[in-house]
């Protein structure tokens, strides 16, 4: 059966983490199916499949970091999934025997789940006896729990599925009861498997969505009262824990997360990977590569305040987003064509400068897994409107998490804004590959001379970081002058 490697899906990706599987084991996928969600060094993909056929195995558990080449799943042809014995024949496993079990050395139990799929098979075909099938599962999910070792955590979510899957049928039959599993004989043996298997909550049942909102959130699956059928972790659950922990105030006056609360912890350690690994390592290197110089600005931005508001009147925007961010990128479009020296880079290895001729415009958007900078292709091409719903689609995208490599690469400029969260300005460092960036601040009522008379306007504050080896003072100032100016009148864009 084909195994289906973790693939490279951007230029020099070496790692991948699983973040959410959206297949069994059991279903069948066509081609370009999404079976998986991953988080690379850039941002969340979904994977689609180049194989079609059954499910036979999740080989790389949610959670875990692997290189690329790995193989994550097995997809066999569809008649597999309905082989391997009668339709109603409950499994048959010997647990007086450990060598029949697969117990003995060389092999556990769960290893042989893994292998003998036929009775797994025949666990999520719909049950006509189901109450001798979920018995046999149950037992296999107690001989689980006392058998783990870390060689398991490949394998959790395979058992996981079982239960889930008989339990989902049961109900659909509409028979009484479901997949229960019992409950360890010795609480502290329980206690000391859970210790062993080290993932620390392979053992709880909980469907992989749960268990990704519970990632999430910062919640312990192993800290709730199952609420679910047959002891599942709902997501209910999961919401209701993280609603009581913001609920406990902390120290400072704020709430706190709930793995802190659960464990009195005064510390937190996250693990730096995926994007925010990323942006930790291109923020480092563009800081101390090229030689940052920032200037600034304080404009009246009532003229631009006062254009936005009119937009948004407009038909032609109607449902599309209309913020000062539209008009501040297109004056950066404008701007560049009295400097296209803002809109080049430096490159090393060729000892060139490389001015380009279109504009691909990063927006930063900062997300929950970190900083991301996708960026509109040829925004000099498109107009007003069509740039509007552009932004929009990409900061979307980005604050779900869903930003695609593609639409982070080969960016020529970008605008980052602080002023959302009222800040002034600051100092922006650049992207790389790129040579300069602004940074919007906020735009405040504040006392402004206009004609001797000091009257109410709309302030706001411009900072420009350019790459300094290339870009001199006069070739940056020049830019961040014609960007100010078109911000505070936007007629004189007319003049560009």
């Amino acid at each position: 059966m084909p195994e289906y490697l973790l693939p490279d899906v951007g230029e020099g990706l070496t790692e991948a983490e699983i973040v959410t599987w959206k297949v069994k084991v059991g279903d069948v996928v066509a081609i370009n199916d999404v079976v998986v969600e991953i988080e690379t060094a850039k941002s969340l993909v979904e994977l689609p499949t180049p194989y079609a056929g059954a499910v036979t195995a999740i080989l790389v558990p949610e959670g875990e970091t692997v290189p690329v080449g790995t193989p994550i799943i097995a997809i066999g042809e569809p008649a597999e999934a309905t082989a391997g014995g009668a339709p109603d024949a409950p499994m048959e496993i010997d647990l007086s025997n450990p060598a029949a079990s697969g117990s003995g050395e060389g092999e556990s139990l769960v290893g042989r789940i893994k292998a003998d799929r036929g009775a797994t098979r025949r666990a999520r075909r719909p049950l006509t006896e189901a109450a001798g099938q979920r018995t046999a599962l149950a037992d296999v999910h107690d001989v689980f729990n006392q058998n783990a070792t870390d060689q398991h955590s490949k394998v959790a979510q395979l058992v996981s599925t079982v239960l889930d899957t008989a339990e989902d049928q049961a109900r659909a039959a509409g028979e009484p009861g479901g997949v229960e599993a019992p409950a360890p004989a010795d609480p502290s043996a329980d206690a000391a498997d859970a210790a062993d298997v080290g993932t620390g909550d392979v053992r709880v049942l909980a469907k992989p969505p749960v268990r990704k909102l519970a990632k999430d959130l910062g919640v312990d699956l192993r800290q709730l009262t199952p609420t679910g059928p047959g002891g599942t972790v709902t997501r209910a659950d999961v919401e209701g824990a993280r609603s009581s922990a913001e609920a406990a105030p902390s120290s400072t006056g704020g709430s706190v997360r709930p793995a802190q609360v659960a464990a009195g912890e005064r510390e937190t350690r996250e693990p730096i990977k995926g994007v925010r690994k990323m942006m930790a390592t291109a923020m480092t290197q563009s800081a101390f590569t090229a030689p940052h110089v920032t200037e600034w600005v304080t404009i009246d931005a009532t003229a631009t305040v006062e254009l936005v508001a009119r937009l948004k009147e407009r038909r032609e925007f109607r449902g599309v987003k209309v913020s000062p961010l539209l008009v501040y990128a297109r004056a950066v479009i404008l701007a560049m064509r009295r400097t296209p020296m803002i809109n080049s880079y430096w490159d090393e290895a060729a000892g060139e400068v490389v001015v380009k001729h279109y504009v691909n415009l990063g927006i930063a958007a900062a997300t929950p897994r970190g900083l991301v900078v996708p960026n509109v292709k040829d925004a000099q091409d498109l107009s007003l409107v069509e740039l509007a719903q552009a932004i929009e689609g990409l900061t979307a995208t980005a604050r779900e998490g869903r930003t695609q490599p593609a639409d982070m690469a080969g960016g020529s400029f970008t605008i980052t804004n602080v002023g959302v969260f009222g800040v002034d300005v600051g100092t922006p460092i650049i992207n790389p590959g790129e040579s300069a960036i602004l940074c919007m601040g906020a735009i405040k009522p504040m006392p402004w001379v206009v004609d001797d008379q000091v009257v109410p306007r709309q302030v706001t504050t411009l900072a420009l970081s350019f790459d300094h080896r290339h870009i001199d003072g006069a070739t940056g100032s020049q830019f961040l002058a014609d960007v100010a100016g078109i911000i505070a009148d936007p007629a004189t864009a007319l003049l560009f």
